[in-house]
């Protein structure tokens, strides 16, 4: 929530929620994702693929110049509609809790990255 990526939820807006569901890394390290199976199935994929990494090769094997920037949590730096904030709840035992910027485990997150 100090990301601004999570919004508590008040009592009184209509919720529709998915549960969490937890990701643990091979450092130990573990993160909380939404379950967002059930909405991806009825979102309606992108047209423009992640691109193949040979063809992206091919492509910088002919270029003069190259440029390289790294990016701190590039999935956040995404924001919503509010219509979409209302597919992006989930609840925990503290609260229902909203998406205010991109959450993994979208359907179309890598594309828009």
């Amino acid at each position: 929530m100090d990301l601004g990526v999570l919004r508590k939820v008040g009592h009184n807006e209509q919720v529709a929620v998915t549960t969490p569901v937890i990701l643990s890394w091979h450092n130990g390290k573990s993160r909380m994702l939404g379950n967002f199976r059930a909405l991806n199935t009825y979102t309606i994929p992108d047209r423009y693929p992640i691109p193949r990494i040979h063809e992206t090769l091919t492509q910088f094997s002919q270029a003069k110049l190259i440029t390289a920037m790294d990016s701190l949590k590039g999935f956040h730096q995404n924001f919503f509609t509010d219509n979409s904030k209302k597919l992006l709840r989930i609840i925990v035992p503290c609260g229902i809790y909203e998406y205010l910027r991109m959450p993994f485990g979208i359907k179309n997150a890598p594309s828009h990255y």
